[in-house]
């Protein structure tokens, strides 16, 4: 099914229904913008692009994904401030 997006705007209960039986195509400005997908349908994408060894999911975790990409430099600098402590500790007025 396409819709435009003041279509499935103006519907979006109708939408949510028909995307249980197959994707609805909006558009916008007469060329294809988005897809509304069921959930078992997104799931079932997610398991298959996980079998096909995809490397990142639209569920990973960005911190987790950055400590891993940056895992020696926050080694280094945890290593700095446990030895040294914080730069701006001496800092503190109370």
């Amino acid at each position: 099914m396409d819709v435009t997006a003041t279509e499935a705007k103006n519907r979006l209960g109708h939408m949510l229904d028909h995307a249980q039986r197959e994707p609805v195509f909006i558009e916008k400005s007469g060329r294809r913008h988005g897809v509304l997908l069921s959930a078992a349908h997104y799931d079932a994408l997610l398991a298959a692009a996980d079998a096909a060894g995809a490397s990142q999911r639209p569920r990973s975790d960005p911190g987790r994904a950055f400590y891993e990409r940056h895992q020696v430099w926050i080694d280094e600098m945890n290593a700095e401030v446990a030895q040294r402590g914080l730069w701006n500790d001496g800092l503190r007025v109370w």
